[in-house]
């Protein structure tokens, strides 16, 4: 009986055998049948037999039917491990019409397969898969019947497969063998193509998922398909013209001569050109010539201008008779990855020139965004890329531990101004070089490319996530006599094979080997630098959780931090929903249990001590959301101080060290509900962390740190024209709303694009002149004034000591009301007292307030509340918590 599914689609091919005069007749068309939606779903020994949603995986399936619960409750993660460790069978019946069997071709598409899978028709061998990363189509045209037709793809467990193929390669090892015992997961990853997070990560479980994760079709046609098309515009700085290459990626059953036009409407630019097809699948290249008495409009980062784009059309014609028929948008922009000699360093510059003019990358990290991918939905991905581009970004490096993220993730990057750093799929490992491994990686490499270059978002490839720091670090304990065997395979993979495919296939934007990488030094040392650490050249990766994360000379100067960062703990509305009451404790078995980073739990509070007294209530349920909160308040001022270093560092160069054009801070999103060094929780809610990223990535941002007892207040500005600006420093008691004094200095000049110091002045000076003020009695804000006394940026502040330490903090007993009108919801509150770390939350009502974890030195103040779900005033005021620092002990 044939499954109920998508009817068959009847469309004109966008490349078709024709007749000159005439439509083309049915047996001409292009028929397509999707396959998605209901299949079967069994185990090895058919114990299980269930339906199955494609796009999808057995996890979801066995979900859905209520065969498991939530697989992120408790400690499912390790109840569920069978699952991975079985084999699976997806199965679909369905039917074909004639006119679909009788075409010259008809081809079997699957988008996505995790992973490893023989593929049947009727009882017949397709083929097998071995790459989540690819898309595999097989020629079926002679296996389709006229009544029910089979599908199955068979799974094998991709963990026992990893295993299988790691003792297969006996001639040496190829580290590491296995996760941290802390992450609780499975072995041997590296030797599997598919997500490298989902045997476990240390801010992830071990969820090694298997299924049909993207779409399953027929497609048939008489003479040939368009497969893919792409478009590539390069500038000619020599002449000072645009062209546009363009790529059809066209499969023909039989040699064609057509003509093809190709125009970009908005720009009257066009050219048309006789073209032969021939027989088999081919990829045909193209140039248009930009008119260049057009202005052509150009795309900007986030903050920087607009995201215009242009329809690129592309038709083909057989006489008069059109047989192509395809647009898609083209978005014209540089991108130059600069590593120059640096004036008084003995190092390169680092930085990333997009439309000729160089830009700070300020943003974050992205992990997948959920173990099951068809779970991920597009809801939640613009979500949490609008809450990135709404936090000032304009950057994220999609990290080489998870999957090539799909077409909608890169069309909103795009639609935001969010520039991509693209690491291919590789991580904290070294790989294998086995033929037929190298073989699927350059497919699966080629496949990506050609997929997404056309995505302007995306401004640079890298090879893989810290290998090369592994290998030239030993982090896996490779005897000396054994190294260059491995850096043999390092060059091998990621330079022989994933570099010189990108490079053909897309000449519009670097690629980078590694990350942390020297760049340019590295590849000068034989593409394995003696310390690809090294903060003069490339970009550094930076973790300490040691030393005192609010003292800067902690961090390193560097030309580009893509990774640093601190863990957290998610909220308790969160934590909830996958956990009882038991767990509710700091010290329980189910906070162990979520921490994957060893001694995380202790870290936090350990770096949290060195400034605030600890939670210590007497009730067990307060100490812990206590504790929740001041990891999260620790979190975000760490990576606050981190942040403004570097954003400060742009134009100085201090001991060779400096000119940073990058903070890319570890990690924007979670995978699940868990402790981990994300701004942004499992289900889209901001940590305090996110909100602090909303100013300290403002456009133009004061900047106030300390040294040698010397307060220096810098203007950070990511503007393109200069500013006169001044600083402007109001001094408050600890014990009092009002003010002690305000200090003013001269404006100066901010170029465009730099970080200038604009007030300086000691700290005993500044105090003395106050008149009553201590370290421990006061604190500072300040902000920024133009020439017309206009504030530019975001109020910022500088405690002069430690929280714990501070003389005079007394409970501010902060009240709250919250109100509806045509603009949404207000929350105004009522202060007593100065209040450090103001957090608000609403539980379960998911949404988020215009401003949190701020300091409070008003007596009144108003944040709006934007509400993802239909809410009242009456319920969020039920729902509304007020924790402040003060309200800890």
């Amino acid at each position: 009986m044939a499954q109920l599914g998508t009817p068959v689609i009847w469309a004109l091919s966008w490349l078709v055998f024709g007749v000159l005069s005439s439509p083309p007749p049915a047996w001409e068309q292009r028929l397509e049948r999707s396959l998605n939606g209901k299949w079967r779903l069994s185990n090895s020994n058919r114990s299980l037999l269930l339906p199955a949603e494609v796009p999808g995986c057995v996890h979801s399936a066995l979900q859905q039917q209520g065969y498991i619960q939530d697989p992120y409750f408790r400690f499912n993660d390790l109840l569920y491990q069978w699952i991975a460790l079985d084999n699976w069978t997806y199965t679909n019946t369905f039917t074909v019409p004639p006119q679909m069997r009788v075409k010259q071709k008809a081809l079997l598409i699957l988008h996505g397969v995790d992973t490893v899978a023989s593929i049947s028709l009727n009882g017949v061998a397709l083929g097998t898969t071995d790459d989540m990363f690819r898309r595999y189509d097989f020629p079926v045209r002679d296996l389709l019947s006229d009544g029910d037709n089979v599908l199955e793809v068979g799974f094998i467990s991709p963990v026992l497969y990893a295993s299988e193929r790691r003792k297969a390669h006996s001639s040496y090892a190829v580290p590491p063998e296995c996760p941290p015992d802390v992450q609780k997961g499975q072995c041997h990853v590296n030797f599997i193509r598919k997500e490298q997070s989902s045997f476990s990560w240390d801010w992830g479980p071990s969820f090694p998922t298997v299924g049909l994760w993207k779409g399953v079709r027929l497609e048939a046609f008489d003479v040939l398909q368009l497969i893919q098309l792409s478009s590539l515009p390069l500038y000619d700085r020599s002449g000072s013209r645009w062209r546009l290459r363009v790529e059809l990626l066209v499969d023909a059953v039989q040699t064609l001569d057509s003509k093809v036009e190709l125009s970009v409407p908005g720009l009257a630019s066009k050219r048309t050109l006789p073209v032969r097809f021939l027989q088999g699948r081919l990829q045909y290249n193209f140039t248009v010539d930009i008119n260049q008495s057009r202005e052509v409009k150009l795309w900007w980062p986030n903050g920087h201008g607009d995201q215009p784009f242009y329809l690129l059309a592309v038709r083909g014609f057989l006489g008069k008779f059109m047989i192509l028929n395809k647009e898609i948008k083209v978005f014209f922009r540089t991108v130059e990855l600069i590593q120059d000699p640096v004036v008084g360093s003995p190092g390169l510059s680092f930085y990333f020139r997009v439309n000729g003019r160089p830009v700070f990358l300020k943003g974050s990290n992205w992990i997948p965004a959920h173990s099951f991918q068809d779970q991920v939905t597009p809801a939640s991905l613009r979500s949490l890329l609008q809450s990135a581009a709404d936090a000032n970004m304009n950057a994220l490096r999609v990290w080489g531990g998870g999957v090539y993220e799909q077409d909608l993730f890169y069309d909103i990057c795009d639609q935001l101004g969010i520039m991509v750093w693209q690491d291919f799929m590789f991580a904290c490992a070294m790989y294998p070089t086995d033929d037929d491994f190298i073989q699927t990686v350059r497919e699966e490499v080629t496949q990506q490319v050609r997929r997404l270059k056309s995505h302007p978002s995306i401004i640079v490839w890298s090879g893989n996530n810290e290998n090369e720091a592994a290998l030239a670090t030993n982090w896996f304990s490779i005897p000396a006599s054994l190294k260059h065997v491995y850096i043999k395979d390092y060059v091998t993979l990621y330079v022989n094979n994933i570099r010189r495919i990108v490079q053909e296939e897309d000449p519009s934007r670097p690629f980078l080997v590694s990350s942390p990488t020297n760049g340019a030094e590295s590849e000068q040392e034989g593409w394995v630098a003696a310390n690809p650490y090294d903060p003069r050249y490339g970009d550094v990766h930076f973790y300490s959780y040691v030393h005192d994360c609010w003292d800067w000379r902690s961090f390193p100067r560097t030309r580009f931090a893509s990774e640093y960062g601190f863990q957290s703990w998610p909220s308790f509305s969160t934590l909830q929903p996958v956990s009882v009451q038991e767990d509710w404790s700091y010290g329980s078995d189910f906070t162990s249990h979520r921490q994957h980073h060893q001694e995380g739990n202790q870290q936090m509070l350990q770096q949290a001590a060195l400034h605030f007294i600890l939670p210590n209530s007497t009730d067990p349920l307060k100490r812990f959301t206590d504790s929740l909160y001041i990891t999260q308040v620790m979190q975000a001022e760490c990576v606050k101080t981190q942040t403004e270093f570097y954003r400060r560092s742009r134009s100085e160069i201090v001991e060779g060290k400096g000119h940073t054009m990058g903070a890319l801070y570890w990690q924007l999103n979670d995978i699940w509900q868990a402790p981990s060094w994300s701004s942004i929780e499992f289900g889209g809610k901001w940590k305090m962390l996110h909100y602090f990223a909303q100013h300290f990535f403002a456009t133009v941002l004061p900047v106030g740190f300390e040294d040698d007892d010397t307060l220096f207040i810098y203007a950070v500005s990511d503007l393109s024209r200069n500013l006169k600006l001044r600083a402007v420093v109001t001094v408050y008691a600890w014990s009092d709303l009002d003010s002690v004094c305000t200090l003013t200095s001269n404006l100066l000049q901010v170029p465009g694009g730099s970080a200038v110091a604009i007030f300086r002045q000691s700290v005993a000076a500044l105090l003395a002149g106050c008149g009553r003020c201590t370290r421990l009695t006061c604190l500072l804000t300040f902000h920024l004034q133009n020439e017309d006394g206009i504030q530019q940026g975001p109020t910022n502040r500088h405690f002069l000591c430690k929280p714990k330490d501070a003389q005079g903090l007394q409970r501010p007993n902060i009240t709250a009301k919250v109100r509806e009108d045509e603009s949404g919801f207000a929350v105004t509150l009522q202060s007593a007292a100065v209040a450090p770390f103001v957090w608000l939350d609403v539980g379960n009502v998911p949404g988020r307030f215009s401003s949190n974890g701020f300091l409070m030195v008003t007596r009144n103040a108003t944040v709006s509340f934007e509400a993802w779900r239909p809410t009242s005033a009456a319920e969020l005021s039920r729902s509304l918590t007020v924790t402040t620092l003060m309200d800890l002990y």
